[in-house]
């Protein structure tokens, strides 16, 4: 347990199982599972859910949502090209976040959400923390991301992470900005 009462654990063997992070009261675990496994499912239709709502403009229906998951599925976030991590508080599913490992040492962050009555709480940051650990023990020198102009709170914890803004790198229809940073 370290000064804040988070319990944290040191050693490279554990990426991958579940660590617990007393965030509030209760402990968040983070893990890394299948995007089949039901929890990541529940994840990505959360956030898939907040993503397609806040670019209408008004809560996106179940069929949108189906749709956004169909057309730009999750698959290749499974070894060994990626990794899928949930984030658990007790049994409900708080968040997740994704790696895409490419060729040439790169990575590419994907799927980073946290539902709304978890934000605020560093949730997003230990996430991106998981991900960034989990992609220098697979080798990647760079991660890069892409994100929308709309989720500012995500703009603003990237660069608070020490990404920075590069030209782009794909041309996503969803795709507005783009970062990356350079992992020591």
């Amino acid at each position: 347990m370290n000064s804040s009462g988070a319990m944290v654990s040191a050693s490279p063997q554990t990426l991958g199982k579940a660590e617990p992070v007393n965030l509030t009261r209760e402990p968040v675990a983070v893990q890394v599972v299948s995007p089949a496994a039901s929890a990541a499912t529940e994840a990505l239709w959360a956030y898939t859910d907040d993503v397609a709502s806040r670019y209408y403009g008004r809560p996106a229906t179940a069929e949108e949502i189906a749709a956004a998951l169909r057309e730009d599925p999750s698959d290749d976030l499974a070894p060994p090209h990626g990794l899928f991590l949930v984030a658990r508080r007790e049994a409900a599913v708080v968040g997740c976040a994704g790696l895409r490992l490419l060729p040439g040492s790169l990575g590419e962050v994907k799927r980073v959400f946290v539902v709304p009555a978890e934000r605020g709480r560093g949730l997003g940051r230990l996430l991106m923390a998981r991900v960034e650990a989990l992609a220098r023990q697979h080798g990647v020198a760079t991660l890069r991301l892409d994100t929308r102009s709309d989720l500012v709170e995500a703009r603003t914890l990237y660069a608070s992470l020490g990404y920075h803004d590069v030209s782009a790198f794909n041309d996503g229809p969803y795709a507005e900005h783009w970062f990356a940073k350079a992992l020591d």
